[in-house]
């Protein structure tokens, strides 16, 4: 207990036990102040009393005044928003949905809760358990929800529980149990005239026990105070909601009597003598308010004396709005009571009462998930959302989420100016009264929002959400999903269906059957079904005897089979229908789920029941006879009779033969904004002529309209089979099918063929399910067949189709021709006078009007012709004029619209004035007046003449973004073709492109672009350009023909190194021959075959023989390339050269090309710089054939002379790996070889290979191959022998040209325990053992493998050489080579002792070996105790080993003997030896007693101690020196030392900065400029992060000590040579952390403009801006931030800055920052681990517990959850209490228990 004060401190002394107990037992309330009052109220009764001392508990003052602070009335007034509802709020609801477990409940501001049936009461879930635990069925005293609760009803709840659904939305669970309601009453606080609710407990003989959830208080209902007729004593049951006035209060608020007269309840206003308080003020309560602040968004308020309130304006009478003032009484209702934060918000809505019931029947007819248009914004209020007005004068709301996209940034004033808006609507609120909409597109486009919108029969996509035993369940969308029965999987039945299925796979069905009112919807995968073309039924009177379609098997009896339809239509096929054989029994041969073929036999609507056939759908699909379908063949033009009108088009008999087709909407017209036109004006029994019949098969016949397929069929364009489908081939089709990936594209007779995404228009496309709609009619041509599939792709670019001659003008009038055919037959339909007034009106018509009202976007008339006709002229029409309602004028019609009686005018003077006359063939600038899907109205010039264009140029027109649709007042020219057309009703037929550059080819200038330039024409022209590779040639019929450079002269008449083209000049007229075409888009050559020759520029030849030739025959490529050898040498033509490839393009035709790689190029490394110098475009020459073939087709040339690699020969290659032993080399020709390290020069030198780098270009010598593989030299004693160079390394070719006793180089090859390895040549290696490697003693090989890396070069002697075993034995000894010693001597080591040096030393040994353990004793006690130093210690570690010396040591000093020092600190290279003065090894064996009288003999005063001494005192001097040099942490004292470091490590920007500092200690300014400016020459170029370090010193030099000027030069200079990025960051650092604040931001806004699409510049500059506290800048950065980064780095942007709110801002800014991204991905687990630990460092013990339980009922793996509870769990062991701790482990237990043996594993 005393953990919990602790957790949630109260304030004030130390409070008894009893009183901690009571705390803990309202601790679920989200108040910090209640359980004081609570405490209070058990130690004193008395309402007044009470109050008096919890307010003086609540630390606020004293007085009832002081405590209302808390519920001081704000300044705006805001509808409740999900985001602040809390756990504890109570509010008043109304019941709106009720099954028989949970029911739906309307709350304020549109909110909606969720009820379970477990909230109820105490006494209804007693008693649901216990029929639950028994057997018998259930008694009638129990009542289900739908009996307890009826919709419209008004009740108090409260809110138990803010669930995380799986979708990251919140849900609101709410309670009606009266102890939680009514919980903050106390039995003292219950007063006559209040008006509580309850339930009935129990029913007793005189009444009824009613829980009113008041602890220790019995309510008790009398049967004669039910007077209700609604509530009569027989209705009354356990578990039922009553709202009831207390009548009397007995024993102080033990016993309560009540009534239920609803005309006393409704009429029960709350007075302040109650003693209500703002903690136990209950939704519902009816109370007098004084009006204390009239705002826009609603009204302040004060009710119970002082308490304040807020009515929102959701909640103001509408009648009454604009009339409240301050000071008015008004009636008010509690809406909702918050107790934490004491907010209360009231309604003054007449309809809501204590126990009232409201209307649940939606106003004026409007369904929830229409989309409503013309809508318009009245109010707007920028915390809540706007007010919408519906064209029926409904109001709906609009909330402030729903005025834009999520991702959206907010513009209230363009919404605001926004003349019309559509919406969707979502909801209708039970307690508002009133609509909630959206204005998001992405909600209005949703093709399903509720299961009212989908249809039975219906093809829908959805994606697969979980699998279990009976079906699938599929979403449609985010609150739509439906059920695939198991059988309706697959047209087979599964047995795995999780091995087809899996979650999150999109999936096509077709709807079976919806129940929109229970949200039941049954969907099927059976691909027959899916695909079926056959009539649905739909309904019994679809299923009419004769008609044929597919079912499926629902049940299999001995007497038949049922089969089942969509929407639940069923039928039965009895026995003897099931087959023409004979069948006993049917379970045998049909299975249930089986998809099956029907034919009506019979079909009884009003009885619902049909007779079908399985075997008449076998023997004929159709009742009329066979005859009949061979009268209408595809392409016959027929009539027809409308029979059915269907959503999807008409079901016609054509006639006389009354034969069944089918006529699809999308096939009325070529337009589709027609189409809805058409069908609307089209009726049953209505004659439709002119129809096409386009494809026939057994069961349909399908019937067109369109124009331009009706052109087809007629002209033959077209292809009756696959098989006569060829590339080339130009179809006319319509879209059939939109695809992510593409659109299918039909044809007469059935063909569907595919466009890829790619290939449907020039313009880059991100989505393919734009550019074209479904039905629209297109140009297609074939690119690609796939015969074994029978499947072929098509295009639909412009470029790539032909249009027919006349084509848009021929549209243009058949499309006006159907609008005015539409236009008369609704005028004759609708026989009404408006119709045919509007039938009447022509474009260009005057007419005289009254103008009827004028705003800032339209203008109105009214006219006496046309009464109920709306008149409007948009703002452009009347520019610069003056209009006032009443006034006359005179406009012109643009455009009429009949359906909905809009007629559009204009009353511009230069469209009224006088028309001028047009001239055919002319030209003029128009103006384009109107424009609607397909049309559009234009003005010609200053001729005050109208005219019609169509907005698409071409069928196949993909108009992507806005700026390329026609819009008013755009201009461009058209061309007059005919001044007054019949068809177009007198206005003029113009012409017009929208891209006058890019012409379209029609089918006229194709043929006459290749008439007469077949092959082999002999055509003359005129020389128009002469190019390096080609000639251009303007032919005598105007078409432009190319000549190939390889087809100028004759080949013996072309000189290497010569331009062939260079012999024609400019203007020069020639003879030429065709022998070929190019294609015009792509330039690629094409034989005389192929079959888009025509449509190509020809391809000439100047050669005279061929000129000549009378048998003159094409050469195809393939056989030209065929008649190639590999080494023939041939004469070709440089073309093209590809630096990125660095590659050279060749031809020897106009077909025919061929590469040259780089290596086959040059013959010089020195020429790869610039290889395309070396040959200039157009020029001859001379190249080898290194490789041709035809499949796959193969042309490899070299201009180098050679076409192959041969051994001695000499090549460049490219070095492509540096390895120790050498490099690998790729080679001409696609070889590849090897370079030993002995073969790459004459000399050895050391690290030889570090002259070589990767891609490096060498000239090679070919020693020989091995299998495959080259092995090379770079040696210039092979690759130029003719150069007079000693050699002095010479190649060891084999072992016999070797001897012993010879002195040879060689690399080192390894150094392991057996010696040392030599290389000699690439194949020869030699080994010296490590007693012939160094005169030293060396106790391992790993001394000489670290002072001989690989590749070191050694000078040896040959010991011996074993031909056989191919071993040469090498010794390294100075003795033998005449070389110093491969170990220096400076390494202190033993000599190696020989000969009798050795015996004697052996005979020795025995007698020293005391003396030695003895030494051996003392030198480990030097070297424990290094810092001391005393007369027996040197200061310096000295190992004696006495079996590796010679001499006697000294008597009595054998320490001092023959010894070796080994320094500690290292070895000083610039303090000598002599300093010391120790005695050396003498390699002649003298003694020191020799050279210490020698010592003597120098100073004869000094005697042997004191020369002992000095030795020792050099000794020191020399290993403190040595201490110094070593110790990295010891700076350099002076320059020199500084230099001397440099010399050993000139990259280290380290040593560089300490120098600097250096000087900057001394206020040596200049000289540290200069040090930086050194280091930046000095450091290499690769080191960029050295630079760098350099370059920001120096900037902060020039910050702390130079001026503004010099930093700016010195950070534009780094700029230059760094990275952009790091230099700005660092400038911006080193202002931040000077408080130069002002250039800092400068700075950094330079940087957001610069490096926008950089997340840690704007990470970096919002870390600036929150350090400086400019915490709302930081906000408007990261907006800026989100705009310009990618949508994928958002999350982590806004999560990024949350933390750093939290670091440098505001804890609560932060935390809202977080929990809006986790709202909408909840799944991020990583940042609820970063904000869980953010709210454990900065939030309360409280937040953290409410986050804690947020995150564990996440729906993520059970793994993650587990990671989460077991933080939890710590987090409760350090901060909570032992109660706290087991309740998390009771949450794991719960969690654990519902995933089962998932989350036990």
């Amino acid at each position: 207990m005393a953990s919990m004060e602790e957790d949630f401190p109260r304030g004030g002394t130390a409070k008894k036990p009893t009183e901690s107990q009571i705390v803990v037992q309202r601790s679920e309330v989200d108040n910090l102040f209640q359980s004081s009052e609570q405490s209070e109220t058990k130690k004193r009764k008395g309402g007044d009393k009470d109050d008096g001392k919890k307010i003086k508990n609540i630390k606020t003052g004293k007085g009832q005044d002081d405590a209302l602070k808390l519920n001081a009335a704000g300044n705006l007034v805001e509808i409740l928003h999900i985001k602040n509802l809390k756990e504890g709020m109570l509010f008043l609801g109304c019941v709106k949905e009720v099954t028989d477990f949970e029911m739906t409940v309307s709350l304020t501001c549109g909110l909606k809760g969720f009820l379970s049936i477990k909230n109820i009461s105490d006494s209804y879930t007693k008693l649901l358990t216990e029929h639950l635990n028994s057997d018998e069925a259930l008694t009638e005293d129990f009542l289900s929800l739908p009996h307890l609760f009826i919709p419209g009803m008004v009740i108090r709840c409260v809110i138990a529980k803010i669930d995380l659904t799986k979708e990251g939305s919140l849900s609101i669970q709410l309670s009606v149990n009266p102890k939680m309601v009514n919980k903050l009453l106390a039995s003292s606080s219950v007063k006559t005239g209040m008006v509580l609710s309850g339930f009935v407990e129990s029913v007793e003989d005189h009444g009824y026990i009613i829980d009113i959830g008041v602890s220790g208080s019995k309510a008790f209902l009398p049967k004669n105070a039910v007077k209700d007729k609604h509530n009569n004593p027989e209705e009354l049951n356990v578990g039922q909601y009553v709202t009831s006035l207390v009548e009397k209060v007995k024993n102080e608020g033990r016993v309560v009597q009540l009534s239920i007269i609803p005309k006393t309840i409704t009429q029960a206003f709350a007075e302040a003598d109650q003693g209500w308080t703002l903690t136990n003020i209950l939704p519902g309560l009816l109370v007098k308010a004084t009006i204390n602040k009239v705002t826009k968004h609603g009204l302040f308020v004060k009710f119970l004396s002082n308490f304040s309130g807020q009515v929102d304006f959701l909640h103001m009478e509408p009648e009454k709005a604009s009339h409240y003032k301050e000071g008015d009484e008004v009636r008010a209702c509690v809406l909702y009571v918050d107790p934490s934060t004491r907010l209360v918000g009231l309604s003054l809505h007449s309809y809501l009462l204590p126990g009232a019931r409201v209307h649940t029947a939606h106003p004026s007819g409007i369904q929830i998930g229409q989309v409503v248009e013309n809508c318009k914004m009245t109010v707007l209020h920028h915390a809540s959302g706007g007010v919408l007005e519906l064209p029926n004068k409904t109001q709906a709301f609009v909330h402030k989420n729903h005025m834009k996209e999520q991702s959206a940034t907010a513009n209230e004033n363009r919404t605001l100016a926004k003349t019309e808006h559509t919406c969707r609507i979502l909801d209708f609120c039970l307690i508002d009264q009133i609509y909630f909409a959206s204005l998001r597109e992405s909600v209005i486009k949703k093709p399903f929002f509720r299961y009212h919108d989908i249809h039975p029969g219906q093809i829908v996509e959805g994606t697969v959400s979980v699998l279990f035993e009976h079906g699938m369940i599929v979403h449609l969308s985010d609150h739509i999903k439906g059920l695939v029965p198991r059988t309706h999987l697959s047209d087979i039945v599964l047995r795995n269906p999780e091995k087809k299925y899996t979650g999150g796979m999109k999936v096509k069905c077709r709807v079976l059957s919806v129940d929109a009112e229970n949200r039941k919807l049954s969907l099927t995968r059976k691909k027959a079904l899916i695909e079926s073309s056959l009539p649905l039924f739909l309904s019994y009177s679809d299923a009419r005897p004769g008609r044929v379609s597919h079912g499926y098997i629902v049940c299999v009896k001995n007497f038949g089979c049922i089969v089942r339809f969509f929407n639940n239509v069923k039928g039965l096929v009895p026995l003897n229908e099931l087959s023409c054989e004979s069948i006993v029994s049917p379970e045998e041969v049909f299975y249930v789920g089986q998809v099956v073929k029907i034919k009506v036999l019979h079909c009884d609507v009003e009885n619902e029941k049909l007779v079908l056939s399985f075997k008449a759908a076998v023997e004929g699909n159709v009742e009329e006879p066979l005859k009949s379908d061979f009268e209408c063949d595809v392409g016959k033009k027929v009539d027809a009779r409308v029979l059915k009108k269907l959503v999807r088009g008409f079901e016609v008999a054509i006639l006389p033969d009354e034969i069944p087709a089918v006529l699809p909407t999308m096939h009325l017209t070529d337009h589709l904004s027609n189409g809805p036109l058409l069908w609307e004006s089209l009726q049953e029994g209505d004659t439709i002529s002119n129809l096409v019949c386009f494809y026939k098969n057994k069961q349909n016949i399908t019937l067109t309209k369109k124009p331009t397929i009706k052109w087809a069929l007629e002209e033959g364009i077209l292809a009756k089979d696959f098989s006569e489908i060829t590339v080339g081939l130009q179809l006319f089709g319509w879209i059939k099918n939109i695809m992510a990936y593409g659109v299918f594209v039909e044809f007469p007779y059935g063909l569907v063929g595919l466009s890829p995404k790619s290939a449907m228009t020039e313009k880059f496309i991100p989505d393919a399910t734009t550019p074209f709609e479904l039905g629209q009619t297109v140009i297609a041509k074939v690119t690609n067949i796939d015969e074994e599939k029978r499947r072929f792709l098509v295009t639909l670019k412009m470029s790539e189709v032909i249009s027919p001659v006349g084509d848009q003008l021929t549209r243009l009038t058949n499309g006006l021709q159907e609008r005015r055919a539409v236009t008369e037959m609704l005028s004759l339909k609708e026989n009404c006078d408006l119709q045919h007034q509007l039938s009447n009106l022509t474009i260009g018509q005057k007419v005289k009007l009254t103008v009827d009202s004028v705003v800032d976007t339209h203008a109105t008339f009214k006219s006496d012709g046309l009464i109920s006709a709306t008149i409007m002229a948009t703002k452009n029409h009347f520019i610069g004029l003056n209009l006032s309602p009443g006034q006359k004028v005179t406009a012109v019609v643009l455009f009429v619209d009949i359906l909905s009686a809009h007629v559009h005018v204009s009353i511009l003077p230069r469209l009224l004035s006088k028309k001028k006359s047009l001239t055919e063939g002319a030209k003029y600038a128009s103006t384009v007046q109107f424009v609607e899907k397909d049309f559009a109205v234009i003005s010609l010039g200053d001729t005050a003449q109208l005219a019609i264009i169509q907005t698409r140029s071409h069928l196949n027109e993909v108009v992507l973004h806005d700026a390329e649709r026609l819009k008013p007042g755009m201009t461009f020219y058209v061309e007059v073709i005919d001044r007054t057309c019949e068809a177009l009703q007198g206005l003029p037929l113009v012409s017009w492109e929208r891209n006058p550059d890019k012409r379209q080819r029609t089918i006229s200038e194709t043929q006459t672009a290749t008439k007469g330039n077949c092959f082999g024409d002999i055509v003359r022209g005129t020389v128009r350009s002469v190019k390096p590779t080609c000639i251009q040639i303007t032919l005598e019929n105007g078409i432009l023909g190319s000549v190939h450079v390889s087809e100028v002269l004759e080949l013996d008449q072309i000189g290497r190194g010569s331009f062939p083209t260079s012999t024609i000049k400019v203007g020069s007229k020639v003879t030429a021959r065709v022998i070929g075409g190019r294609e015009i888009t792509s330039h690629r050559f094409l034989p005389f075959s192929h079959p888009k020759f025509k449509f190509n520029c020809p391809e000439l030849t100047l050669i005279p023989n061929k000129l000549e030739a009378s048998d003159f025959k094409p050469v195809i490529a393939k056989e030209k390339l065929g008649s190639y050898s590999v080494g023939e040498e041939i004469t070709c033509f440089v073309s093209k050269f590809h630096p990125d490839k660095k590659s050279l393009e060749i031809t020897t035709d106009p077909n025919i090309t061929g590469t040259v790689e780089l290596l086959a190029i040059i013959t010089d490394p020195k020429d790869a710089g610039h290889p395309e110098k070396l040959y200039k475009l157009g020029q001859a020459v001379q190249a080898k054939v290194v490789d041709v073939s035809l499949k796959p087709q193969r042309f490899v040339l070299s201009l180098t002379g050679s076409y192959e690699l041969a051994k001695d020969g000499v090549c460049v290659g490219v070095v492509t790996n540096v390895l120790p032993h050498g490099l690998q080399v790729k080679l001409p020709f696609g070889g590849s070889g090897t370079v030993a390290v002995t073969d790459l020069s004459d000399a050895y030198k050391h690290n030889t290979l570090e002259s070589y780098s990767k891609d490096q270009l060498i000239k090679c010598y070919l020693l020989g191959c091995e299998n495959g593989k080259w092995h090379l030299s770079l040696r210039q004693s092979r690759i130029n022998p003719g150069q007079k160079k000693s050699v002095k390394d010479t190649e060891v070719l084999s072992l016999d040209s070797l001897e012993p006793g010879q002195i040879i180089r060689g690399y080192v090859k390894t150094v392991i325990e057996h010696g040392v390895f030599i290389r000699l040549s690439r194949r020869i290696t030699g080994r010296a053992q490590l007693q012939k490697s160094t005169q030293y003693f060396i106790s391992s090989h790993k001394i000489l493998a670290d002072h001989l890396p690989p590749n070191t070069v050694l000078t040896t002697q040959i010991l011996s050489i074993d031909k056989k075993g191919e071993l040469v034995d090498l010794s390294l000894l100075p003795v033998d080579t005449g070389k110093a010693d491969v170990l220096p001597e400076s390494l202190g080591l033993p000599l190696r002792l020989v000969g009798e040096k050795k015996e004697k030393h052996n005979m020795k040994r025995k007698r020293r070996l005391s003396d030695s353990q003895q030494k051996e004793t003392q030198t480990k006690k030097i070297k424990s105790k290094k810092s001391k130093v005393d007369d027996s210690d040197s200061g310096v570690e000295v190992y004696f080993r006495e079996e590796e010396n010679e001499t006697k040591p000294a008597p009595g000093k054998s320490s001092a003997g023959q010894a070796r020092l080994q320094v500690v600190g290292g070895f000083s290279w610039d303090v000598g030896l002599s300093s010391l003065k120790p005695v050396s090894v003498d390699h002649n064996g003298d003694s020191s007693d020799g050279e210490d009288q020698d010592t003597s003999s120098k100073s004869k005063k000094k005697t042997r101690h004191e020369l002992e001494q000095g030795k020792k005192d050099a000794e020191k001097a020399l290993m403190k020196r040595e201490i110094e040099l070593m110790n990295p942490n010891l700076r350099p004292e002076d320059g020199a030392a500084f230099e001397r470091l440099l010399l050993a490590s000139p990259n280290s920007s380290l040593l560089w900065l300490q120098y600097m500092a250096h000087h900057l200690q001394a206020t040596q300014i200049e000289q540290a400029r200069a040090v930086a400016e050194r280091a930046l020459k000095t450091i290499s170029f690769r080191e960029e992060q050295e630079k760098l370090n350099v370059w920001v010193a120096l900037l902060n030099l020039e910050n702390m000590y130079g001026t503004e000027e010099s930093l700016k030069k010195v950070f534009e200079r780094a700029l230059q040579f760094c990275e952009p990025m790091p230099v700005y960051q660092q400038l911006a650092d080193l202002y931040a952390k000077s408080d130069k604040a002002k250039e800092a931001d400068a700075l950094y806004k330079t940087m957001v403009k610069k490096f926008r699409q950089n997340k840690a510049v704007w990470l970096s500059y919002g870390t600036f801006l929150l350090q400086q506290g400019q915490s709302d800048a930081a906000s408007a950065l990261l907006q800026r931030a989100l705009k310009s980064l990618h949508s994928k780095d958002s999350v982590d942007v806004i999560a990024k800055f949350a933390q750093l709110e939290f670091r440098y801002g505001d804890v609560e800014k932060g935390s809202a920052m977080f929990d809006k991204v986790l709202t909408s991905y909840p799944k991020r687990t990583d940042l609820w681990s970063v904000f869980i630990d953010l709210m454990v460092k900065h939030g309360s013990q409280k937040e953290v517990r409410v986050l804690f339980d947020r995150v564990i009922h996440l729906s993520v793996s059970v793994k993650k959850i587990k990671f989460f509870f077991k933080r939890y769990l710590e987090y409760e062991k350090k901060h909570g209490t032992a109660q706290s701790i087991q309740k998390v482990k009771e949450k794991a237990m719960e969690f654990v228990e519902s995933k089962g043996t998932e989350a036990s594993s």
